[in-house]
């Protein structure tokens, strides 16, 4: 049996799966918000409360592993591990509790997101934009069918765009909407930085995965003007824009389709995946179930077959 572990800026997760005939069983899946990330963007430092998150929940993670035969296990830290300068100490202590963390690039993290996405995906290979909007950064792959063309990193997520722009929400709409429009000018502008690089390898079809993607696409999927099987629209997602709004102002007003969990992000999240939509001209996108984990799963059972470490399979250009 093999586990993967996603150390990222918002959330941990933990994929456990039994491989078998070059197919693998997902046989458990367990996620945590731990938002490791929280703060970081303003002082550069992974906070003593999120640490002390982040240890809780990779001892959770190891009780869970215990319950099963697993051969072959590999934890990632994404964004947050990458950019804090105290990185190292949340480390140490991984290591004590029994987990050595490799921390990717950003181009090696979207090389795992891809080959992630790409698993679920049946049909023939055509040229796709991956976009995966996680809790520190945002990765940007073009690909055909294995083969990546294209591959970006970008300094922009859902809790770094929180801790930057909606701190401090003002309790009327009309000032809130300024706020939210200086957020989608700031993301578009981001993107923008290589939307011509992206559009000089023409795709035919937008996935976007991870916890942005799914919460706004299930938001979505629940306003009436969208069709239940469809992913996100970037016209109805403009159309929400007032119901976002009030979702953040009003306690008692609930929004379809958002979880209370998510409803802190669902502002930040918002301003972030308009950004990138407008500054690609992304009228609709579908939204991937699978994502990094299910991308180290791939590279972890080849690794694991030659008895080689992951990263050691993890090309990135």
């Amino acid at each position: 049996m093999y586990a993967c572990i996603d150390l990222g800026s918002n959330s941990f997760h933990l994929l456990i799966a039994h491989w078998h005939d070059g197919e693998h069983d997902i046989v458990e899946r367990f996620s945590d918000k731990v938002q490791l990330g929280e703060g970081l963007a303003s002082t550069g430092l992974i906070s003593a409360q999120a640490m002390l998150r982040g240890l809780n929940c990779l001892a959770t993670f190891r009780k869970a592993l215990a319950r099963y035969p697993i051969r072959h296990c590999w934890a990632v830290g994404t964004n947050a591990l990458r950019s804090a300068s105290n990185a190292a100490q949340f480390l140490a202590e991984a290591q004590k509790l029994g987990f050595t963390v490799d921390v990717v690039s950003g181009h090696e993290e979207a090389a795992l997101v891809y080959a992630g996405v790409l698993s679920a995906l049946p049909g023939p290979d055509r040229t796709r934009l991956v976009v995966d909007i996680g809790g520190g950064s945002t990765e940007l792959i073009v690909g055909h069918g294995r083969r990546r063309l294209q591959t970006h990193s970008m300094d922009i997520g859902c809790i770094s765009w929180r801790d930057r722009w909606f701190l401090n929400i003002p309790n009327n709409e009309s000032s809130l909407e300024v706020q939210l429009d200086a957020a989608v000018g700031a993301a578009l502008k981001i993107f923008g930085k290589v939307s011509h690089a992206l559009m000089e390898t023409p795709w035919h079809e937008v996935y976007a995965s991870s916890g942005t993607a799914k919460m706004l696409s299930a938001v979505c999927k629940k306003s009436a003007s969208v069709d239940s099987n469809a992913g996100v629209n970037l016209e109805d997602l403009l159309a929400l824009k007032p119901d976002i709004i009030r979702s953040a102002i009003d306690p008692g007003f609930a929004l379809p389709g958002l979880k209370n969990s998510r409803r802190e992000l669902v502002l930040p999240g918002w301003a972030v995946l308009i950004g990138f939509m407008q500054a690609m001209n992304v009228q609709e996108l579908a939204y991937s179930p699978a994502a990094l984990r299910e991308g180290m799963l791939e590279y972890l059972v080849v690794a694991a077959a030659k008895d080689e470490p992951p990263l050691r399979e993890l090309k990135v250009y």
